[in-house]
């Protein structure tokens, strides 16, 4: 295919694979920006199908030819879309141009702004968030494309007047004709690095293959943007050692430019200290909970001082954010059990996520509900591993995967080996088949005074509403 570029003069825009969250906010994007946009999916339901509606993007249902008759002038491909989609594959009959969405990205939204970049493998989403809601109440009206609906503004995207541009960085692979990762095609002024871990087994071959996409990030930063990346990661030690931009190191070291000073829990607030090059920057309180949240607001509070956010300025902002939707996310309280969403699916975000629910909601017996659905945790890659993430759970309920066929038999993940072992482990674990198993077994067990905490990256069959209208 040899269309692969974006003509001088457009005016209609069709997205094959509209409905993902970084697509959909595109789309939106586009359609705000004034250009006539279309796009389609096979699978098209709520909330994005009413989110995309809403703002005047045509959704076509399936992947079909004649949804391009209209010839638009650009096709954007999303990076799920498979050379043999029936759309992709009529692309060059028709010989319309196309690219990607980070191509895309940069052409009708970062062009002309200063672009602040979240990456690593776990806390894009919510710290990304975080730097957009400061930047939005210092009054600097900031843009920004993010992976999750962000409370404060009921979006996961914005149009801003002002000159940044907030965007995570993801490490996954652009189009099936650029397989390179999506983060290398943005050219940041500021990039927060929040950790390196194996992650996406469907594409990364191991951890050194994971490292060397960062590698290349970092060789591709200008030398005068500036790298904010957390400390105490051997990972991103062996990455950023002779970067060429500005690094700045945040975390726990005691010679780490920013670091975590005092901590003090007091639900639903936690308050902690900031010490700059060993100086107190300031006092802060959040109601995100988790010291993994805590670092991911001091790598963000690194980039607000940079582009001179004072401290009294992110100190308000930080206590007015309201968080990211699916990330810990409190979706109802029936007969004194509460029910909370969160998107952990790699074992490290599962353990920190379990950690910060049990610090934050002490005395609750604590149900961990796991759905293993992505591309990594359908497979055996972390069989081993993901026994001592539970670890902080009083009841482990453990799904089978819903869609296993999709990946080789001997690849695959194996849910009741897991239950096996946390039982091995002195742990109380079950093993459902199905979703509504585990409602049941919710509904029959859990008390007042209980806390069932929801984690996948996907629908998980809508489990917490029906939780909720069967407790």
């Amino acid at each position: 295919m040899s269309q692969n570029f974006i003509p001088e003069s457009v005016r209609r825009i069709h997205l094959i694979a509209v409905c993902g969250s970084a697509m959909g906010a595109l789309a939106c994007m586009l359609q705000d920006l004034g250009y006539e946009v279309t796009g389609s999916d096979q699978k098209i339901y709520p909330p994005m199908s009413w989110f995309l509606a809403e703002r005047g993007v045509r959704i076509l249902d399936g992947f079909r030819p004649e949804n391009m008759a209209h010839r638009p002038d650009l096709v954007v491909v999303g990076n799920a879309v498979p050379r043999t989609n029936p759309e992709a594959a009529h692309l060059e009959q028709l010989k319309i141009p196309f690219c990607s969405m980070p191509q895309a990205v940069n052409r009708f939204v970062a062009a002309g702004k200063q672009t602040l970049m979240v990456t690593g493998t776990h806390g894009k989403t919510t710290a990304s968030a975080l730097l957009a809601w400061i930047l939005q109440s210092a009054g600097r009206d900031p843009s920004f494309m993010i992976g999750g609906i962000l409370k404060n503004f009921d979006s996961n995207y914005r149009l801003g007047h002002g000159r940044d541009f907030v965007i995570e960085g993801d490490e996954y692979d652009t189009a099936f004709f650029d397989k390179g990762p999506k983060f290398l095609h943005y050219h940041p002024a500021a990039t927060v690095l929040t950790s390196i871990e194996f992650d996406h087994a469907d594409i990364y071959r191991d951890l050194d293959h994971v490292q060397s996409a960062f590698r290349r990030l970092v060789e591709s930063l200008r030398g005068e943007s500036l790298l904010v990346a957390c400390d105490r990661d051997a990972n991103i030690d062996a990455v950023v050692a002779g970067a060429s931009p500005a690094v700045q190191r945040y975390g726990s070291e005691v010679g780490s430019d920013w670091r975590l000073g005092p901590i003090q829990v007091d639900p639903p607030w936690t308050a902690f200290e900031v010490l700059r090059e060993g100086r107190s920057f300031g006092r802060f309180r959040t109601r995100m909970i988790g010291r993994h949240n805590l670092l991911n607001a001091l790598g963000v509070l690194a980039v607000a001082d940079h582009l001179g956010v004072s401290a009294a300025a992110a100190a308000e902002a930080l206590e007015r954010f309201e968080g990211v939707k699916r990330r810990q996310e409190i979706r109802g309280e029936r007969r004194g059990v509460i029910v909370m969403d969160d998107f952990a699916h790699h074992p490290t975000a599962v353990r920190e996520t379990i950690a910060a629910v049990r610090s934050s909601f002490p005395g609750r017996r604590l149900f961990a509900v796991f759905e293993p659905r992505t591309n990594s945790s359908m497979r055996k890659v972390f069989q081993a591993v993901y026994p001592s993430s539970f670890d902080g759970a009083d009841i482990t309920c453990i799904r089978r995967p819903s869609m296993l066929e999709k990946i080789p038999e001997g690849e695959r993940f194996s849910s009741e080996e897991l239950v096996q072992e946390l039982e091995r482990r002195g742990r109380a674990a079950h093993f459902f088949s199905g979703t509504q198993e585990i409602i049941d077994f919710l509904v029959k067990t859990a008390a007042a005074g209980d806390m069932i905490l929801i984690m996948s990256n996907g629908g998980f069959d809508n489990i917490h509403e029906r939780l909720l209208e069967s407790l």
